[in-house]
């Protein structure tokens, strides 16, 4: 026999996952995941925005859900008695719930579904209400969040259940033209026309632990293609591990993390071009370091010394806090290639860097630093995304050059590199370039058309190896410390030539010797270059950084040749 509470609720719960036998209060303590295996059990849409936002500060949408019987359906029964039905049954209008709240103390528009409602299906009213949220969000000029869980469209409305895909989706599409944050929440499951348009399109995709996305069902996808399905498919670890989200969060932290973005991204005039910022004392230039300038060859084995910091290690220290995002959207996500929100001296800003590491494992898993297509397409992503919130951008450059396997080559590795300096080239926030380690061509460049570029002074920075150029132009590669030399690929050597800005001095020894002090060189270099540009307006930053690079041409060249 089951106990019951007055309220005739049961006092135990079976675990859908591993059939525990949990107490109920303490499931709901534990915001109804399973304290045993961590099965998220489904939310209802009250309970999801009680532990999401603020207490008390949630405030519903005024408008109503609007009754629509647009074709006429029946099956079993008439479309208006399960409408009926699942309102009496949820004890909501619609299948989801709309209004404005604050989550961290930053204010949002809020829609979150609820599966419980005809599965969480995409109708008419369904449509309008999400999109009025939206319309609220562009009107009080602040971010939109979208809890999904849905089945898809509503099969009972026909083709209008298929047109709100377009009609939210223009809506998110008016959000991201003035640059107001667009956020996604999947939740379990979210599949069909939800999953594919505003689930997905979204600045921002987050999953909960535990969450199944896709357009197709598992179900349809084996009696479509007869395959059998990989392990794990379509669940959140597999949606990250292929490029399609951000980020994993389990239910515990997801407030957290909302509040950690919704902050960062939260519009500001100190984000924006044209604000004004006193140059903080920490941010005057270091004294030059009495570290003797070495030979081409002993640089470049310093600039791939393996205890030299690494763009996560910079994160940890020079930066006050990072929330790393995942993924190009298209199918991938590129362990060379490391980006996400941070913030530096109360200022946020997307940094974006190659990742080596130290160890052999740690190299090998990052693959060694060279970026594939899809790691230059996570960058893309992340700059677009910076221009579009005002965000200033800083990128780390750190690799041996871009992948040159088969497999990059088949998905466009050339276009890949290519759409990033061009993008780079008209991005309308300020852009700032530290060249850590190596700088291995046409791979560096992708993340370095800025509008200040550094360099610590033991990195290099070529248009090839030293090996590979000994391998062309000399009998073999046992010329490579001649082939450094005469590339000129050191950091005095390209100050002068103008490709550099500002050389950032390291420790005695090298930045692995020392790398908190180098960490704070680096913190230092990087507000003295980025705060002078956050005055400068959008036009006029783009056309200097434009000119800068313009005068690398064959006339400005020739003349630098001749004065030497």
């Amino acid at each position: 026999m089951t106990a019951t509470a007055p309220s005739g609720e049961s006092l135990w719960s079976r675990c859908g996952g591993c059939a525990a036998l949990l107490y109920r209060k303490r499931l709901r303590r534990n915001l109804d995941v399973c304290p045993e295996c961590g099965l998220h059990t489904r939310l209802a849409a009250p309970e999801r925005v009680s532990q999401l936002v603020d207490p008390g500060s949630f405030r519903p949408l005024p408008d109503r859900a609007v009754e629509v019987d647009p074709i006429g359906f029946v099956d079993v029964l008439p479309y208006p008695h399960r409408l009926a039905a699942a309102r009496a049954d949820t004890g909501l209008a619609e299948a989801v719930l709309c209004g404005t709240a604050t989550i961290g103390g930053s204010r949002c528009a809020l829609a979150v579904m609820d599966f419980r409602f005809l599965g969480g299906s995409l109708g008419c009213a369904v449509g309008e209400l999400i999109t009025r949220t939206a319309e609220q969000a562009l009107e009080l000029d602040i971010a939109l969040v979208l809890v999904t869980a849905s089945g898809g469209a509503r099969m009972q409305e026909g083709a209008l259940s298929l047109m709100q895909m377009a009609t939210v989706s223009q809506a998110m599409a008016a959000l991201r033209e003035v640059g107001l944050l667009t956020v996604s929440v999947l939740t379990d499951p979210t599949y069909g026309g939800v999953a594919a348009s505003f689930a997905t399109s979204a600045d921002l995709v987050l999953a909960e632990s535990g969450t199944r996305m896709g357009f197709a069902g598992p179900r349809v996808i084996r009696q479509v293609t007869g395959r059998t399905l990989p392990e794990g498919f379509q669940t959140a670890e597999f949606l990250l591990r292929h490029g399609q989200i951000d980020m994993v969060v389990p239910r515990h932290a997801l407030r957290a993390r909302l509040a950690t973005l919704l902050a960062a991204t939260r519009r500001r005039a100190t984000n924006r071009p044209g604000a004004t910022a006193p140059l903080p004392e920490a941010a005057r230039p270091m004294p030059a370091s009495r570290t003797p300038a070495r030979d081409a060859w002993e640089t470049v084995r310093l600039a791939r010394h393996p205890g030299r910091p690494t763009t996560l290690d910079y994160l940890e220290t020079t930066f006050d806090g990072f929330t790393e995002l995942h993924g190009d959207r298209l199918g991938g996500d590129c362990p060379a290639v490391v980006g996400g929100v941070a913030r530096l001296d109360g200022r946020h800003l997307m940094v974006i860097g190659h990742q080596k590491g130290h160890t052999t494992a740690e190299l090998a898993a990052r693959n060694f630093g060279m970026a594939t297509p899809a790691g230059h397409r996570k960058a893309l992503r992340l700059m677009r995304l910076a221009a579009r919130l005002g965000l200033p951008v800083v990128t780390l450059v750190d690799t041996p050059g871009a992948d040159p396997g088969v497999e990059a080559e088949e998905h466009g590795q050339a276009a890949a590199i290519a759409e990033n300096i061009l993008t780079l080239s008209v991005l309308p926030t300020p852009v700032v370039t530290v060249v850590t380690g190596e700088g291995g061509s046409g791979g560096a460049l992708a993340l370095a058309v800025a509008d200040r570029v550094l360099m610590l002074q033991h990195a290099v920075y070529s248009v090839i190896s030293p090996e590979g150029c000994a391998a062309i132009l000399w009998p073999g590669r046992t010329a490579a410390p001649q082939a450094a030399r005469a590339l000129r690929l050191t950091a005095p050597d390209l100050c002068r030539l103008g490709v550099v800005d500002e050389v950032v001095p390291e420790p005695d020894g090298s930045a692995a010797d020392d790398p908190e002090a180098t960490a704070r060189a680096v913190r230092q270099a990087l507000l003295a270059n980025l705060l002078p540009l956050l005055d400068v307006p959008t036009v006029t930053l783009v056309q200097r950084r434009r000119r800068r690079f313009r005068r690398f041409g064959a006339a400005r060249a020739g003349a630098r040749a001749g004065a030497r």
